[in-house]
């Protein structure tokens, strides 16, 4: 019988090692978030039925009860991220991991004779995890860090021994990665101008890692938008998730629940997830351009927009905004004025919230789910 086994996932190589000998006895790894509350980790441990949990960092292993098997050829269970409800577990296979793998490293022209990965993402994501996959399915040297501190990744760039990096947005604006071959940016929205080194990704715990760079699918990858939602299939999905629910449809489609269109060269334009948008007054408003044009506005230092019941308009467009200078915050018309300009004029946003911080997700996406509710 083949084993989940939860793995404590600190970046080190202590990890990788414990994950290597789990997959070496037949078992499969669920990546466990040393970060997480007790009360959050034993909720997740018994959503997903582990049979043991193993610390790499003492090497101690507690068996578990009532653990739940794998199927023969399982090799990881991800929890996915949550922004839209509790976690879930998606079941990637061996050959899927292998499969993600090898598109990506060939789209980025990997040469394991002169590359070298720095992995130092959450490795409970799969945005993390996944650089390391890939460098032991294509035996590319592998750099570990606990965290993306900005020093520590400038100075792993400078050594040679990292050329090739995984961030997401937040990280990238902190840290010069301009000894870097190549810097793959997933999780939150990019900004507007990236470095010439940076290759912009889109993808899900369930897609196993991106699969779509420079809006451009991977080799094998099949795009295609139905009812304006993006449908994705390519050998690097998920096989179900860990409730035996599937995950693709009878023809291997994964229903992604983004909104999405591709224009006539091919590109991939991902509009929001479909959860997200605000029907104010009739109008439909999406709002990653929104946010997209509120992050020019002077003041502005970082901004979520969601939309929150209105008796005129049935939705409201609110904007919560982290002001770059406290003393100085931007104002309500400021935002309308600039969104009329860019968008529409039912996108601007009616109401306006200052915020310390943004509840956000550890790959950067805003819980737009767990704003505060407007004053008032």
């Amino acid at each position: 019988m083949h084993e989940l086994v939860a793995v404590v996932a600190r970046g080190s190589e202590a990890f990788v090692a414990a994950l290597q000998r789990t997959w070496d006895a037949g078992d499969a790894v669920l990546p466990l978030d040393p970060r997480l509350p007790p009360p959050a980790s034993a909720a997740l441990i018994e959503a997903m039925g582990p049979a043991a949990v193993v610390d790499p960092g003492d090497g101690e292993r507690r068996s578990l009860p009532g653990g739940v098997p794998v199927e023969p050829g399982d090799a990881l269970v991800v929890a996915t991220s949550g922004t839209t409800g509790a976690p879930k577990g998606a079941v990637l296979t061996h050959a899927a991991v292998e499969a993600s793998a090898r598109a990506t490293s060939d789209r980025l022209g990997v040469d394991p004779a002169v590359d070298g990965w720095l992995a130092c993402l959450p490795l409970a994501h799969v945005g993390g995890l996944s650089v390391v996959t890939r460098a032991l399915h294509t035996g590319t040297p592998l750099t570990m860090l606990e965290r993306p501190d900005p020093p520590a990744v400038e100075a792993a760039g400078r050594s040679g021994g990292a050329t090739l990096v995984s961030l997401v947005a937040t990280a990238l604006a902190r840290t010069d990665t301009s000894s870097y071959r190549v810097v793959v940016l997933g999780g939150a929205a990019p900004p507007a101008t990236l470095p010439a080194n940076v290759r912009t990704t889109w993808g899900m715990t369930e897609t196993g890692s991106g699969v779509v760079y420079d809006r451009r699918p991977l080799d094998g990858v099949a795009l295609r938008v139905q009812a304006g939602e993006l449908h994705v299939r390519g050998p690097m999905l998920a096989r179900s998730y860990r409730d035996g629910a599937p995950t693709v449809d009878g023809d291997g489609w994964l229903r992604t629940g983004d909104a999405a269109s591709i224009d006539d060269a091919g590109l991939l334009h991902v509009v929001g997830r479909i959860g997200d948008v605000i029907v104010t007054g009739g109008e439909k408003v999406w709002p990653d351009p929104v946010e997209a044009v509120l992050r020019g506005v002077a003041g502005v230092g970082e901004v979520a927009v969601a939309g929150r019941p209105d008796p005129e308009w049935g939705s409201a467009v609110v904007a919560w905004v982290v002001p770059a200078d406290p003393t100085a915050p931007p104002s309500l018309e400021a935002l309308r004025a600039a969104v009329r300009e860019a968008l529409a004029p039912w996108a601007a946003p009616r109401r306006l919230v200052l915020v310390d911080s943004l509840p956000r997700t550890t790959l950067g996406k805003v819980r737009r789910r767990h704003l505060p509710d407007p004053p008032g």
